[in-house]
């Protein structure tokens, strides 16, 4: 890049990098295999404004904040090395930056009309997204499903005790959000959700994939209640969901499929949480999303003469050994061919069974990376003298 284009560059992000931005949004890729889009936006924490940079980057999604001098250096890097397009939108400019091949930069701006009109409190309002959460699903748009399962009235108005529920059905939402490059629209997506319960995650996983986004999918929901079954069964005619249907059945026992896209299984309880969790490998599930639940197995058999002032007490044995089997769970899933993240469901001021793996099929994991993982899962289960239940179904 000329050293001319290189100061337009610095000017224009100097007039743009401030609290009148709205965002900035870098895609076209120089290399496909790194991140494939960047959103920056202004945020304000602690009372200051700083600019958070959104890294999408295969189905994973990383934050960063900084502060102006240092995102306005961050920007001109990436356009001089990583990206060959830049949109922005501001209070008083739209700006587009074009970079070629070659390295040569276009600038194109353009100066708004009638810019000022905005006040400093609306700008500031628009800003407080840390603080004042837009969910996927809009609070003030009636669901019909929603409304049944008793999270929402008739009016589109959150009910104040199922509140929590309706922020735990958004964050379930983000994560099928994350891994939605992986599903195809050139076919049905076939998807088992294990202990579905009342289903308030299956019917928003429908809504929100084929309602929304268009996806052609076939959800088949198992629970061994059967007033539960019939009940979502009936929900589920009447909403018109052909494709999403409950049975009856137990997890370690359902061969239902042949294959599946993506398994779903939320506080299965012990090792029901293995058993579905080896039917999805067995199945070459490209999608996992497992939130673990009651880990008692590990618990009895954990045992190590080093640790034992730790597991002398009873809660801290308890929490370690639930943290050790979904760790093992993990590394069990990279070992079959996963990318695997263990991240937060919900606050743990509702439940300490908060966490959720999520495994990504990868068709280009080399054997040295599985050979890896396996060696990780045979020292710690050597160590703590445990034999899980998933590591001997796979």
């Amino acid at each position: 890049m000329c050293r001319i284009m290189k100061e337009q560059l610095k000017e224009l992000l100097a007039m743009v990098v401030n609290d009148g931005l709205y965002q900035i949004i870098l895609s076209n890729p120089r290399e496909k295999d790194r991140a494939f889009k960047i959103k920056i936006r202004p945020v304000i924490v602690k009372n200051t404004i700083l600019f958070q940079e959104t890294v999408y980057e295969g189905t994973k999604v990383f934050h960063s904040n900084k502060d102006a001098a240092a995102m306005t250096d961050r920007i001109e890097q990436l356009l001089t090395n990583d990206f060959k397009q830049c949109e922005v939108e501001h209070r008083e400019y739209r700006a587009t930056v074009l970079v070629s091949k070659k390295g040569k930069m276009t600038i194109n701006r353009k100066r708004i009309e009638n810019s000022g009109t905005e006040s400093g409190t609306d700008r500031r309002i628009q800003m407080m997204h840390n603080r004042i959460k837009k969910y996927i699903l809009d609070e003030k748009i009636p669901v019909p499903f929603l409304i049944d399962l008793g999270v929402q009235t008739k009016e589109g108005r959150i009910v104040h005790a199922r509140y929590d529920k309706f922020k735990q059905i958004n964050r379930f939402l983000e994560f099928i959000e994350d891994i939605l490059p992986t599903l195809s629209k050139e076919r049905t997506i076939h998807i088992i959700d294990f202990g579905c319960g009342k289903s308030y995650l299956t019917f928003a996983m429908y809504y929100y994939l084929h309602d929304l986004n268009g996806y052609d999918v076939e959800i088949t929901g198992l629970d061994l209640k059967e007033d539960v079954i019939a009940h979502c069964n009936d929900l589920s005619r009447k909403y018109g969901y052909d494709k999403l249907r409950f049975l009856k059945g137990d997890i370690a026992e359902y061969d239902g499929q042949d294959s599946v896209d993506m398994v779903v299984t939320l506080h299965a309880c012990d090792t029901a949480t293995d058993y579905a969790l080896s039917k999805a490998v067995r199945w070459g599930a490209k999608v996992i999303l497992s939130v673990p639940c009651c880990q008692h197995e590990v618990n009895k058999q954990i045992y190590n003469e080093e640790l034992s002032s730790l597991f002398q007490y009873g809660i801290i044995k308890e929490r370690i050994a639930a943290l050790v089997t979904d760790a093992v769970r993990a590394n069990i899933l990279e070992a079959q061919g996963y990318e695997t993240s263990i991240l937060e469901f919900i606050d743990m001021e509702h439940t300490p069974k908060n966490l959720l793996i999520r495994a990504v099929k990868k068709a280009d994991v080399n054997e040295q990376r599985r050979q890896k993982a396996r060696q990780k899962v045979d020292d710690v289960t050597e160590f703590l003298h445990i034999d899980p239940t998933l590591k001997r179904l796979v």
